[in-house]
């Protein structure tokens, strides 16, 4: 009895997906001001950041606030960044270990100054921070003035993320919006804060 015939092996198809541009060429793109090059290198590098972050925080909600700050920054910095230098995502992930530790020394020394507030206090002696109070006043006063030209669902979601420390997932309950939804008015809205408030790379 003939053995029966084996099947023949099918050459493999070549994928007619073209390859998305790399987070290098996403960068390049960034730089020259291109909003969706921004939003697939938010969508690649949001997750990574967030991880070291909050390895270094700890604080759920402060990393959140600093992962969306760095993504700012990375906006913001587009132009600096040199391929040749190395990685997009090593590059952006130095730039997350540099502002997580940043935040961290920051909470440090604002203990140690309300630490030394209250040792002069007790002394009878008041803790001069005029200097500093009237800069953290005008910072205010022009965030709030750019906040005003965003869309209500941006100020919404941005207010709640940042100045009342709300994750994506609590905005979104409080909003009743899909928290892709969230993401977006977030993303949307740093980059008009951005232009608003003058920040050239």
């Amino acid at each position: 009895m003939d053995e029966p015939a084996r099947p023949r092996r099918m050459a493999p198809v070549p994928s007619e997906i073209p390859a998305g541009p790399t987070a290098e060429e996403l960068m390049v793109r960034v730089a020259k001001g291109d909003e969706r090059a921004f939003e697939l290198l938010y969508d690649q590098f949001a997750g990574p950041i967030y991880g070291l972050v909050r390895r270094i925080v700890r604080d759920a909600a402060q990393s959140e606030e600093v992962a969306q700050e760095v993504l700012v920054e990375l906006w913001r910095t587009a132009t600096r960044y040199a391929p040749a230098k190395g990685s997009a995502l090593n590059w952006a992930m130095t730039l997350a270990h540099r502002r997580a530790v940043d935040r961290v020394r920051s909470a440090r020394a604002s203990t140690e100054r309300e630490q030394k507030a209250t040792f002069e206090a007790a002394r009878g002696r008041p803790f001069d921070e005029v200097a500093e109070s009237v800069a953290a006043r005008l910072e205010r006063s022009q965030v709030r003035r750019c906040l005003s030209f965003l869309t209500e669902l941006q100020r919404e979601s941005v207010l709640l993320a940042y100045y009342q420390g709300y994750t994506y997932r609590e905005v979104a309950e409080v909003l009743s919006t899909p928290q892709g939804t969230i993401k977006t008015r977030l993303r949307d809205g740093l980059i008009r804060l951005r232009d608003c408030l003058g920040v050239t790379a």
